[in-house]
């Protein structure tokens, strides 16, 4: 097989492609405008239910490990952007590719003349995932608001990095566990067990004693620092820049992983007709 032209991974052919599927994911979720409407109507509820919880403990306290209710919405907030955002572009990819590797269809994609990975990963949009992160930024806005907070535009910049960083850390980790379906028949029981880890996010990271479950999920699964240091530097609570560090090195370091993982169970995969 003739290798792919170098300009066929060159950033405007990638945008152009990523443009056309994206017109291709708004027909589709247009044809089904029942089940379009009705996850956006599930994923705010749900949202309304994790902020139901948090006015019930603060209904008892006022403060929960130094953190005020307010400032727990910004967190709950902040926590449910990043997962609305992940659902946006990756979350049903990744649940695909075991699929892919079972019925053969990755053999075909291997010969497309353009990245393997940025096809996977970005075939389907979900649109409605949008609208619910919308919404989370209008309870973070209106959290801000009750805390009187008026951040500066570097802040604004950093918190946008931050965010950033941690939807490429929880893709980075996804990807790293749907690569499992190279070896196992199915792995969407690992993307949605790891999904459902999204909910120790919304959590302050003081909440949890040191120890061994703190460090794990601050240094091995760093769900406490995905959404924590966002909203740290939008509540003006940033004890020390290592933190901003900590979160930016973390995804870094998980992709390099991610990456070098996928092209290992490449070079083993045997393709479905083998």
């Amino acid at each position: 097989m003739r290798p792919p032209s170098p300009r066929s991974n060159s950033p405007a052919r990638l945008l152009s492609l990523y443009a056309a599927m994206w017109r291709n994911s708004v027909t589709r979720e247009m044809s089904f405008k029942a089940n379009f409407l009705l996850w956006i109507v599930v994923e705010l509820l749900w949202f309304a239910l994790q902020l139901a919880f948090m006015s019930v403990l603060y209904s008892h306290t006022d403060s929960i490990a130094g953190w005020s209710k307010w400032e727990v919405v910004l967190l709950v907030g902040c926590s449910n952007f990043l997962q609305q955002l992940f659902t946006a572009f990756f979350l049903t990819n990744l649940t695909d590719v075991s699929e892919h590797i079972r019925t053969g269809r990755l053999d075909f994609m291997l010969l497309l003349p353009v990245n393997t990975r940025f096809l996977v990963s970005l075939r389907k949009v979900d649109l409605g995932a949008y609208i619910n992160a919308a919404c989370a930024v209008g309870v973070m806005v209106y959290a801000l608001h009750r805390l009187q907070l008026h951040p500066t535009w570097l802040q604004y910049a950093g918190f946008s990095v931050l965010c950033l960083s941690g939807l490429l850390l929880h893709y980075s980790l996804t990807f790293l566990l749907c690569a499992i379906a190279f070896w196992s028949v199915r792995a969407q029981g690992f993307i949605y067990g790891y999904y459902n880890l999204f909910n120790i996010a919304r959590l302050p990271d003081s909440a949890f004693p040191r120890g061994a479950f703190k460090a794990f999920f601050t240094f091995g699964l760093p769900m406490l620092v995905v959404s924590n240091v966002p909203t740290k530097v939008l509540a003006n609570r940033l004890e020390s820049p290592w933190e901003l560090a900590l979160a930016l090195g973390v995804a870094a370091v998980w992709f390099a992983l991610s990456e070098a993982f996928w092209r290992f169970s490449l070079r083993h995969y045997t393709s479905a007709s083998s």
